[in-house]
């Protein structure tokens, strides 16, 4: 073997002595040898300990300290430098002289490979990338979605992209037709499943009545509000305000807030009467504006009474038609009994889209994408999956959004199936996010309870009985208040209304008695996870309530 080949293998960048150094401490100098080998396997040993303890704050670890830290030792070992021997006196010892050399030469030659492999290793460290490079690094990637507004559930399509809805299209168009010919035309009242299509076709045909109008000079206006968000009667008036004011470029004239809703009244109905002929109020989601509990009727029922009968009043002299717009298919049965006068609509039902159905929409806008990136299973798996979700065309229209931007992110050619998939998580665990973000702990509680019934049941869905039993459990296990049976029940079918579960009565016959029975349209586990991740429902065991949901389960068979 060479001499001077190197001894030994130290990936810290600490010192390598060659053999013939080696040879050198050990034969001529065993005691100064040692304190060397100590020395310099002392960084080698301080760097592991340092990376073991990093938390040592009244003595640094002299490792850490860079190079002048890592002659510290061979001070101790040695003395300091006024103490240890003067290599230039003529009277030291020869054997010393060299050993002491050897010493210094080796400690030299290793803060040196130190600093050179540190520099190397620095040079080799990726750099950091700015905002703007990271942009534009992006930019320069393939995009796979060419036309990102064909791929929102929300826009409203040319007509030969809508697919599976020719009777309720045809109704529409029939209904408020009359309004090119300076008519009334008549309330509507839509409802059915989410994304069935609803909102897709009352806006289609708007905006081709809208068209016609200007070209005839007449001006018609279509104002759309989605009732989700909106507390209060108050401020549904000032928001029907807010948009006709900015519809027609002008502003509004009273403040939101500190004046009376008639006041607010008041300037709808100016608004409207200075800038159309007819209007169309489109409100989205209706049943979800229930307004003050102490009102004798949800604000809903009187907004609709103060809107249908604007014009018979003289209120507003333009011609006013209200499309309501719902999932829930009893919600008339709300609707007190003069605002249902008034109202009076016209009703167009939409039922559930078919997996046939969904595939033909989703096809009616493959070109969303750029041509051959989408793998042959990716729109019948996207079908499949928002079918067994009462056929809602929003969210297959999103899960074909959602893998598309997996795949962008991911730098892949094409989507594929296992993107639609990752796609599915995502999609529902953000529905499930926008569902329960706003509801009150004791729905959550029994939403909660209520799932993990159903993630045990093997059909998703779950007995009242059963679901209020596990409630219960969960109320005890966090020492929180605890309701009667009846509200239960009362809170999970007001939790329907966000179409993540169905609720009907059953009875296994006269001597079992009634009980509702909930379905979910959505993964109960995934509901279980997402509501688990509440801070207020964090201390819950899942194996725990697991258990409990068996026992329950058992006992009712």
């Amino acid at each position: 073997m060479d001499s001077d080949a190197p001894v030994g293998n130290d990936d810290d960048g600490d010192a390598v002595l060659r053999k013939s150094e080696v040879d050198s401490l050990s034969t001529d100098a065993p005691d100064s040898g040692t304190n060397s080998d100590s020395s310099t396997n002392s960084g080698t040993d301080t760097n592991s300990d340092s990376d073991t303890n990093p938390d040592t704050d009244s003595d640094p670890d002299p490792s850490a300290r860079g190079t002048e830290a890592e002659i510290e030792p061979l001070s101790d070992a040695r003395g300091t430098e006024s103490d240890g021997p003067d290599l230039d006196s003529p009277d030291l010892d020869p054997d010393v002289r060299r050993t002491e050399s050897n010493v210094l030469e080796t400690e030299v030659e290793g803060r040196s490979r130190t600093g050179d492999e540190s520099d190397s290793a620095d040079e080799s460290a990726p750099e950091s990338k700015s905002i703007e490079e990271m942009l534009l690094e992006f930019d320069e990637q393939k995009s796979l979605i060419r036309n990102r507004s064909l791929l929102n559930p929300n826009e409203v399509v040319e007509e030969e992209r809508i697919v599976g809805r020719d009777e309720q299209l045809t109704q529409v168009t029939k209904m408020l037709r009359v309004a090119i010919g300076d008519n009334r035309p008549p309330n509507l009242f839509l409802y059915g499943p989410s994304g069935t299509g609803k909102s897709l076709i009352i806006n289609a045909v708007c905006e081709n009545i809208g068209r016609l109008c200007d070209n005839r000079g007449i001006r018609f206006g279509v104002i759309e509000m989605n009732c989700q968000d909106i507390g209060t009667l108050g401020s549904a008036v000032y928001e029907l305000a807010r948009k006709v004011a900015d519809q027609a470029g002008v502003p509004v004239e009273v403040p939101q807030h500190g004046v009376s809703t008639k006041e607010k009244w008041r300037e709808l109905y100016r608004l409207v009467n200075e800038n159309y002929e007819t209007v169309v109020f489109v409100l989205d989601e209706l049943d979800m504006l229930v307004g003050r509990r102490d009102k004798d009727q949800p604000a809903f029922s009187r907004l609709l009474y103060q809107l249908s009968r604007a014009g018979s009043s003289n209120d507003i002299t333009a011609r006013v038609s209200i499309a309501a717009i719902t999932n829930d298919t009893k919600m008339l049965e709300s609707v007190g009994s003069r605002a249902l006068s008034s109202f009076t609509p016209e009703d167009v039902h939409f039922d559930d889209y078919d997996a046939n159905q969904l595939r033909a929409i989703l096809r009616h806008r493959e070109d969303a994408f750029y041509d051959d990136v989408l793998e042959d299973d990716v729109i019948p798996l996207a079908a499949a999956f928002a079918a067994q979700t009462h056929g809602d065309a929003r969210k297959a229209i999103d899960l074909m959004r959602v893998a598309g931007d997996l795949a962008e992110r991911e730098g892949a050619d094409r989507v594929s199936e296992d993107h639609v998939r990752k796609a599915q998580d995502k999609v529902e665990r953000n529905r499930v996010l926008e569902v329960t973000r706003g509801i009150s702990t004791q729905k959550k509680l029994c939403l909660y309870a209520t799932a993990a019934v159903a993630s045990q049941s093997g059909s998703s869905s779950a007995r009242s009985t059963t679901g209020y039993q596990v409630y219960r459990f969960l109320t005890d296990a966090l020492d929180t208040d605890q309701y009667h049976q009846e509200t239960y029940v009362n809170k999970m079918k007001e939790l329907t209304t966000y179409s993540i579960v169905e609720s009907e009565r059953k009875s296994h016959g006269p001597s079992s008695g009634m009980f509702i029975e909930f379905t979910f349209n959505e993964q109960p586990a995934t509901i279980m996870a997402t509501l688990g991740e509440d801070s207020r429902l964090g201390d819950l065991s899942e194996d725990e309530v697991t258990a409990v949901v068996r026992a329950q389960l058992a006992s009712d068979e």
